[in-house]
C-alpha cells in the first residue's frame, strides 16, 4: 500500500513538473487548468513593465525640461522607446500564449466552455481595476474644481475635432457589436467586414487625438504641468493609451479572424475584446461630459 501511495505521489509530482506528462503543463500552473491559462505565464508581467516604461518616459520628459533639467535629454526617448518595445512584445506573447498557441488542438467541449468563462471573468476583473484607475484621476479633477475656477486661462477644448472623434469612437462600438452578433449567428463575411471597419475607426480616433494634442501643446502652447493641464492630459492620455491597446487587440482578433479561427461556437476572444472596447468607449463619453463640456460649465 505504501508503494502505491508513493507511486501516486511520484506521478503527481511528475505531472506538476510538466516533464513527460501528457497535458503539457509547466509548474506552477494547476494541472486541471487548460494550457495557456494560469500563473505559469510571465507575459502579463512583461506587459506591465512596458506600460511602466511609458509612464516613466513621460515623467522623465517633464523632468528634462526647464533651465535646470533633472535628467538628460536623451533619457526620455530611450525609456519611451524601450517601454513601447517591451509593451508590444509582452502583449504579443500574452495574446499568443493565451489564445493562439493551442487553439487548433482544442475542441468545443466542456474544457473550452470553462476556459471561456474564466477569460470573461478575467476581463471583468481587469475592467474593475480600470474603473478604479480612472476614478483616481477623476477624483483629482473634482478636487481641482472645488477651488477657484477656472485656474487660469483654459484652451478651447470642445472643438469640432473632439466632436468628430467622439462620433467615430461611438460608431466603432456599433460596428463591433454588429460584427460580434454576426459571428455568433454564423455570418462570417459580415463579421470580417465590420471588424475591419472597427479597427480602422480606432486608428482614426488615435490619429485624431494625436492631432488634438499637437494643436493644444504645439500650436496653442497649453501647459502640461499646471493645475488643469495635469488633470486633462493625465486622463485623456491614459484613455488614449487604452484605445491604442484596444486597436492592437482588435487587430490581433482581426488577423485571427482572417485565418478562420472564429465561428458561431468559438468566439471567446471576440467577446472579451468587445467588453474592453465598449468600456473604453464609455469612459470617453464620460471624459467628454466631465472634462470638455464640464470645464466651461
Amino acid at each position: 500500500m505504501g508503494s502505491a501511495v508513493d507511486g501516486d505521489s511520484s506521478a503527481q509530482a511528475a505531472g506538476e513538473d510538466g516533464d513527460g506528462d501528457g497535458d503539457g503543463h509547466s509548474s506552477p500552473a494547476p494541472r486541471d487548468w487548460p494550457r495557456g491559462f494560469g500563473e505559469a505565464s510571465w507575459w502579463p508581467l512583461v506587459t506591465a513593465v512596458g506600460i511602466a516604461g511609458l509612464y516613466f518616459g513621460g515623467a522623465f520628459a517633464l523632468l528634462s525640461r526647464g533651465e535646470e533639467p533633472l535628467v538628460g535629454q536623451w533619457l526620455p526617448p530611450l525609456v519611451l522607446v524601450g517601454g513601447v518595445v517591451i509593451f508590444l512584445g509582452g502583449l504579443y506573447g500574452w495574446t499568443y500564449h493565451g489564445f493562439v498557441s493551442a487553439y487548433w488542438d482544442r475542441t468545443t467541449g466542456g474544457a473550452d466552455v470553462r476556459a471561456g468563462i474564466d477569460l470573461r471573468w478575467g476581463m471583468v476583473l481587469f475592467l474593475a481595476t480600470d474603473v478604479m484607475t480612472f476614478s483616481a484621476g477623476f477624483v483629482y479633477y473634482f478636487f481641482v474644481r472645488t477651488g477657484e475656477w477656472p485656474p487660469g486661462e483654459l484652451p478651447e477644448l470642445l472643438s469640432s475635432l473632439v466632436l468628430v472623434n467622439t462620433a467615430v469612437l461611438i460608431a466603432s462600438s456599433v460596428t463591433l457589436h454588429v460584427a460580434h452578433e454576426g459571428i455568433r449567428d454564423g455570418h462570417r463575411r459580415r463579421f470580417l467586414g465590420l471588424l475591419g471597419v472597427t479597427v480602422l475607426l480606432g486608428l482614426v480616433f488615435v490619429g485624431g487625438q494625436l492631432l488634438e494634442y499637437y494643436e493644444l501643446l504645439v500650436v496653442e502652447g497649453t501647459g502640461v504641468t499646471d493645475v488643469f493641464g495635469s488633470a486633462f492630459f493625465a486622463l485623456t492620455g491614459l484613455h488614449g493609451l487604452h484605445v491604442a491597446l484596444g486597436v492592437v487587440v482588435l487587430g490581433v482578433v482581426f488577423v485571427r479572424a482572417l485565418a478562420g479561427q472564429f465561428d458561431a461556437d468559438r468566439h471567446v476572444a471576440v467577446s472579451t475584446a468587445s467588453m474592453y472596447w465598449h468600456f473604453v468607449d464609455l469612459v470617453w463619453v464620460v471624459l467628454v461630459v466631465i472634462l470638455y463640456v464640464g470645464s466651461v460649465a
